[in-house]
């Protein structure tokens, strides 16, 4: 197994500030390499125990699980029960050493029900497979090892961090102010939030994530006077549903467009009658071809890379469906439950800067920011208006949310020394 632990031996401090860390971050660098074994097999663990958000109790034993692995580093752990959004909950630990406030972000659950075939951690070298192998479940390893790291250096505490593991990520809890009711009271009073979800990774270079677009949906309703099909484009029929459905969606298609935001149009139906069941997920229709179609639905998302983007978005949707076809209606409705987006901003684009003074220090390639249309929501665009936020410090792996979702094992090393490092760094300031 090829490790990467460079320049041990010669690592060069950026300040003087920094140079009483010394010592630590070389025994931080080798605790990490270690102890890597043991955390392969807390991955292997955790990988298999079922956590899909829907089911409670597994996400309640993996929450269990973590628990018993940072309380003996001297964090106060507690559990933010959810019945009240049909979740399991959320796990919070705290370390109050004082300084800055580091806020660590990551999720218990995965996409990876009970009925799913795919349940098992399997080892092939240094790759590994199994369900949320990589989203979260070794995201949650390497926020382990780097304060087991940490603690082995002396370097934990005197560090003040809260660790904040939602259990509903995948599937989040409505309403959505109690579901992220913790994370967001965490990221208000953090001075830094570091989110390890999986590390971007394009022919083998490595990115920090400075930005993360928004994740909402939306479903569109059209309805027109149906009758005859004789009397379709007519003064009485006009264009019917369907043909309003079709307008709306294609100008939304030639109007829209900018960088960085999309709008998928992911399921649709018409006739007479159609209709969307009440999760907004199965549609039924019937008509026939001498029919105008009565009702149309359709159901899509909407990804913006700022609150601005969001909004302006919205406004031009809203107004291109209110354009009606002759003797139809629209009506357009966005759902409470989105994810906001993790702008880009200057400060995240500083702790960027801060993460590479590590990677230059600890002979690590600098990171350049990922392009964020390639990324998915996540939690973190929930603390990201209030605090710096740095994404992607996990492990790097393939295939998230698919049968033979994977991981470099290797990742995990570099990951777990880079978090450490730049945890340490933060909290002296």
């Amino acid at each position: 197994m090829r490790l990467i632990l460079p320049a041990l031996m010669s690592l060069v401090l950026a300040t003087p500030a920094m140079a009483q860390t010394e010592a630590a971050e070389r025994t931080i660098m080798a605790t990490v390499v270690a102890e890597h074994d043991r955390h392969i097999d807390l991955l292997e663990r955790l990988v298999n125990v079922n956590s899909g958000t829907l089911n409670l109790p597994g996400v309640t034993q993996v929450g269990e699980m973590v628990r018993a692995e940072l309380e003996p580093l001297g964090f106060d752990v507690r559990w933010a029960p959810m019945e009240d959004t049909g979740r399991a909950g959320h796990l919070i630990a705290t370390h109050d050493g004082g300084g800055k406030n580091i806020l660590l972000i990551g999720h218990l659950d995965t996409v990876f029900e009970t009925d799913s075939p795919f349940q098992t951690f399997v080892r092939e070298g240094s790759r590994a497979t199994g369900p949320g192998i990589g989203d979260d479940k070794g995201g949650m390893v390497v926020i382990i090892a780097a304060l087991r790291a940490m603690q082995a250096a002396g370097t934990l505490e005197g560090s003040n961090i809260t660790v904040v593991l939602t259990g509903d990520e995948e599937r989040p809890g409505a309403p959505l102010e109690i579901a992220r009711r913790d994370l967001i009271a965490a990221g208000r009073v953090a001075d830094y939030a570091l989110e390890f979800e999986g590390l971007a990774v394009e022919n083998g270079e490595e990115f920090g994530t400075i930005a993360r677009r928004s994740s909402s949906s939306w479903t569109l309703t059209t309805g027109g006077r149906t009758g005859h099909s004789s009397g379709v484009f007519g003064e009485s029929l006009g264009y019917g549903a369907i043909y309003e459905m079709a307008r709306i969606l294609d100008t939304f298609r030639r109007e829209l467009p900018e960088p960085n935001l999309t709008y998928n149009v992911g399921v649709i139906a018409g006739g007479t009658p159609a209709e969307i069941d009440a999760a907004g997920f199965r549609v039924t229709a019937s008509g026939k071809t001498n029919i105008v179609a009565e009702t149309a639905v359709a159901r899509g998302d909407l990804r913006t890379l700022t609150p601005e983007q969001d909004a302006r978005a919205r406004q031009r949707m809203a107004a291109i469906v209110e354009d009606h076809l002759p003797k139809t209606t629209a009506e357009l409705a966005f759902a409470p439950d989105g994810y906001p987006p993790m702008a880009p901003t200057p400060g995240n684009t500083a702790l960027l800067e801060r993460l590479n003074a590590v990677n230059r220090d600890l002979g690590l390639p600098e990171m350049a920011p990922y392009d964020p249309a390639k990324r998915g929501a996540a939690d973190s665009g929930f603390v990201a208006a209030d605090v710096d936020t740095l994404g992607g410090m996990g492990m790097a792996g393939l295939g998230a949310h698919a049968e033979g979702e994977s991981v470099d094992l290797d990742s995990m090393v570099r990951q777990a020394q880079r978090a450490a490092v730049l945890i340490g760094r933060l909290s002296l300031e």
